[in-house]
């Protein structure tokens, strides 16, 4: 007895130690302020194709297939192993014990759900990169069995999207709308609180299966659309963090010895979209024209300060199967003028939409416009509110619009797929439509041979260079800033932030 009472006195001094040194962590840990431009839409993660909201959520919800802090390797997440069969059709996946938010297991039903969502809801954005598989099955709790309707080299790479997050499938079918706006977790954070238009309220979620290492007690995502004022606030401390550093601003910035500019080595590629369905824009030699009549290395002198790259395709450069020999159109407006008056459109008239507050893309509005003036073309600048140019997007009521994009995922599938073959999407809002292309998108994802994919990919990138499904503009870092006393924040190259590693002193 007395033996059994020495344990009992030093388990309860051990557990009060840990009580104690947990509140010390969580006193010591604090909460990160970053500062965005535009206010999220959803945490549903099959309804958005935004960035807005897969970095935020990227830190809610968790995958079965994570991407590593390189943004180049494949590493365990929910699903701690894998196997697949000789054939490449079936794999089969070993769930961790892991909890959800509301301390529910995290089985391999969830994640079978999960799966399955994306592919079949009529609301999934990303349906098309699902369709081939065949099954999805929890054989067990803990087990996971997928089958593929024929083998898919990207389709590991897939898992890690944060489209096919696992999620609760209790949580969904009690109530799919607001799972959308206050979610179950899987991640390191759960949602506190959504303010419309103003912050998201992140807190720790101590149910993450990798809880102990997360050192902050949340984080708030604060939408300031206007870059300046951004950026004055972090100068000022009232915040300790923003993305979308204007390029104009990082010399400044780098000056004040209180913030640390980074640089994080990206895979965005900023281009302008083209609405295929307006009349003009419908004209193959009309968009030639207009990527002739745009000079992508001035934009890049003086927007970027030389901190961007010329593009030549919409795979970012030194991103898997990145055609380095893609045409890239030189700066020529009078061959512009020549191909506008061949196509009957000499007095070209666009509505160009333009994101207020966001000063690069202001500023590359305007220089566009001056460009394309140069060509005959008249161009209507129509500056909107950053949270409904998406809508406008969508709906088709633009003609052209510059917008970004980031991989999600490390193979070149996603990507093609939702910008060159996928009708969902509209392949995104351009209303681009090359059946050949579709075509070798379909075969590309099914090639097992890399050197074979690496043709294909090749073909596809050449296609919609000469078809002008977009005009590629340039590539450039992620430019961010935080405070000085903020630790480990930082981007991989497809764009998530690992805020379970971040500190703030």
């Amino acid at each position: 007895m007395k033996r059994r009472s020495i344990h009992a006195l030093a388990l309860v001094t051990l557990l009060a130690g840990s009580v104690l040194g947990s509140s010390l962590a969580l006193a010591e840990g604090g909460v990160l302020t970053i500062g965005r431009r535009e206010d999220g839409t959803t945490f549903d993660p099959i309804k958005t194709a935004q960035n807005v909201d897969f970095w935020v959520f990227m830190n809610v919800h968790d995958v079965l297939v994570r991407v590593d802090k390189s943004g180049t390797e494949l590493v365990p997440g929910l699903a701690e192993s894998w196997e697949m069969s000789p054939d490449g059709l079936t794999y089969t996946f070993k769930m961790r014990d892991a909890k959800f938010s509301d301390g529910s297991p995290i089985t391999a039903e969830d994640a079978a759900f999960s799966i399955l969502r994306i592919r079949d809801s009529e609301e999934s954005l990303w349906s098309d990169s699902y369709q081939v598989v065949e099954t999805a099955e929890a054989t067990d709790d803990r087990t996971l069995v997928v089958k593929l309707k024929t083998p898919s080299a990207p389709f590991l790479a897939s898992l890690a999207m944060p489209g096919v997050s696992v999620l609760s499938k209790a949580a969904i079918e009690a109530d799919e709308i607001g799972f959308g706006e206050m979610p179950v977790a899987s991640g390191a954070f759960k949602v506190k609180e959504w303010i419309r238009g103003d912050k998201v309220v992140l807190e720790r979620n101590p149910e993450f299966w990798e809880a102990d290492k997360v050192k902050l007690d949340g984080v708030e995502w604060v939408s300031v659309p206007d870059d300046n004022t951004r950026m004055l606030k972090v100068q000022a401390g009232e915040l300790d963090a923003a993305i979308f550093v204007p390029f104009s601003s990082v010399a400044e910035l780098e000056k004040n010895p209180d913030l640390v500019v980074h640089k994080d080595p990206s895979t965005r590629e900023d281009h302008l979209l083209l609405n295929h369905e307006h009349p003009a824009l419908a004209k193959k030699e009309v968009r030639q024209a207009l990527d002739f009549a745009i000079d992508k290395q001035a934009i890049v002198d003086t927007v970027t300060f030389g901190v961007g790259e010329v593009a030549n395709s919409y795979v970012p450069k030194g991103a898997l199967y990145h055609n380095d020999d893609n045409l890239q159109r030189p700066y020529d407006p009078e061959k512009a003028k020549q191909l506008l008056a061949e196509a009957g459109e000499s007095n070209l008239t666009l509505n160009y939409l333009v994101e207020a507050g966001a000063q690069t893309w202001e500023q590359t509005a305007v220089l566009i416009q001056e460009q394309l003036a140069k060509a005959g073309v008249t161009v209507n600048l129509q500056k909107v509110d950053p949270s409904t140019a998406w809508d406008i997007e969508v709906a088709g009521e633009y003609d052209l619009a510059e917008n970004y994009w980031t991989n999600d995922v490390i193979d070149p599938d996603q990507k093609t797929t939702f910008v060159l073959g996928h009708d969902t999407n509209m392949n995104y809002m351009t209303r681009y439509n090359n059946p050949k292309v579709k075509e070798l998108v379909d075969q590309a994802r099914v090639e097992m041979d890399p050197a074979k994919r690496e043709t294909l990919y090749e073909e596809i990138q050449v296609i919609s260079k000469d078809d002008v499904h977009w005009i590629d503009l340039y590539y450039s870092p992620y430019v961010n800033v935080s405070r000085k006393n903020i630790e480990n924040f930082y981007q991989n190259p497809l764009g998530r932030f690992f805020l379970e590693d971040t500190v703030k002193n």
